[in-house]
């Protein structure tokens, strides 16, 4: 649908003789059409239109601005008069992409000499004018249809991942035939957690379409289909999941690059205290091995919330011991003994206790390592065996004291 959008946007710039871009309703960029020569360039274009193609999206306090005008609710064209303040050099007109009363995108155009004279009170009565915002209806037709085709897949994505074991089978079955050969080639799996629901997200039958992710995401990342999961998260929390199309099952850097983009969305986290984490499966050809590349995701996503190295996006065969750790039930590595170490009184022996394990015991660089001499390490150490009743001379005692710190952060 790339070229469709491309060819429809080009009909607008050749219509108001000016030229035009397209977003999606998140401010994703889909489409653009040609601007001037390098000589004139810096006259048509300011820094919000430049990173917008450049970076392909604009970033939140752009879109804001623009919402202020009342664009997402707009039944016709509107103009927006320029803020250097904000970056916005030339007024913009907006074109609203609807679709049976829902705006979908967003068509813009720099409000310069050659708009001047469009009227946008009564946008039929100038044919130019009217035809642009016949165009940008027939872009909505498009831009739904996929937004509904997207929905579809992601229905059956989370039925593969999540569903009853009864309906699994049927639901690869009906994602493998929507996909086609793509479904027999080289898949990643990605999770990013935890995930804001939306609206129509929290329950069994509703859509499971991730609002405030892009549709052009899917385009340029190759992703071939988005969900979100509920709760699969050991406090209830929901995690996105994106199938995502590779080139060989040994490059796995499209998915990390959807992980990236994924990640710059305000659903990714739990607010600014909690911070959303990507996780990758390991890439498999085929559908068949999906759950199991779901849970490795889902580990990967939890050990770089756990291990801020890790992340913000972690492999699955970079994530060591937490490949176990994760797999266990909630709370079932806590330990007794190792319990009174874990009070917040005590975070800083704790700390010197993972990272002394961490270093296989090394006295020299885990002093090193934590900026303080060997004394006070020695003290500190004498102080966890204390806590603990933990012998750390002792292989078992400091293989216990080394998971349940790790697990304690999971």
């Amino acid at each position: 649908m790339r070229g469709d959008y491309q060819h429809l946007v080009d009909e607008i710039s050749a219509a108001l003789g000016a030229p035009a871009t397209l977003e999606d309703r998140d401010f994703v960029l889909i489409a653009f059409g040609a601007h001037g020569g390098e000589d004139d360039l810096d006259v048509m274009m300011d820094p919000v239109r430049t990173r917008s193609i450049l970076q392909r999206r604009s970033t939140a306090a752009v879109r804001a601005w623009f919402e202020a005008f009342g664009i997402a609710r707009a039944q016709a064209p509107l103009r927006i008069p320029p803020d250097p303040a904000a970056g916005v050099f030339k007024g913009r007109i907006c074109l609203p992409v609807r679709h049976r009363g829902v705006v979908h995108g967003y068509v813009w155009l720099l409000d310069d000499e050659h708009l001047a004279g469009l009227d946008l009170s009564v946008p039929h009565a100038d044919p130019r004018l009217a035809q642009a915002m016949e165009t940008a209806a027939r872009i909505g037709e498009l831009l739904a249809a996929e937004a509904r085709a997207g929905a579809e897949l992601g229905e059956l994505l989370r039925e593969v991942l999540a569903g009853r074991p009864a309906g699994r089978d049927a639901a690869a079955a009906a994602l493998r035939e929507a996909m086609g050969q793509a479904a027999d080639g080289p898949l990643g799996l990605v999770a990013v957690a935890p995930w804001a629901l939306g609206e129509g997200e929290h329950g069994e039958g509703e859509t499971s379409a991730p609002d405030g992710v892009g549709s052009a995401l899917a385009g340029q990342s190759g992703v071939a289909a988005l969900c979100t999961v509920p709760d699969p998260l050991p406090d209830g929390s929901a995690a996105l999941a994106a199938l995502v199309r590779l080139r060989t099952t040994t490059t796995i850097a499209p998915a990390r690059t959807a992980a990236e983009r994924l990640l710059r969305s305000p659903r990714a986290g739990a607010g600014p205290a909690r911070r959303g984490t990507a996780g990758l499966g390991a890439p498999r050809r085929g559908l068949a091995e999906l759950p199991e590349a779901w849970r490795e995701a889902l580990a990967a996503a939890r050990a770089a919330a756990a291990e801020p190295r890790l992340g913000p996006v972690a492999e699955w065969g970079d994530i060591g011991p937490y490949r176990v750790l994760a797999a266990l039930p909630a709370g079932a590595a806590e330990d007794t003994s190792v319990r009174p170490l874990l009070a917040p009184a005590h975070a800083e022996l704790a700390r010197t206790a993972e990272v002394f394990l961490d270093c296989a015991g090394q006295a020299g660089r885990t002093a090193a390592a934590l900026g303080i001499h060997r004394q006070t390490l020695y003290y500190r150490l004498a102080r966890v065996e204390q806590l603990t009743g933990l012998d750390l001379d002792e292989g078992e005692g400091r293989l216990l004291l080394h998971m349940a710190l790790k697990a304690s952060r999971l």
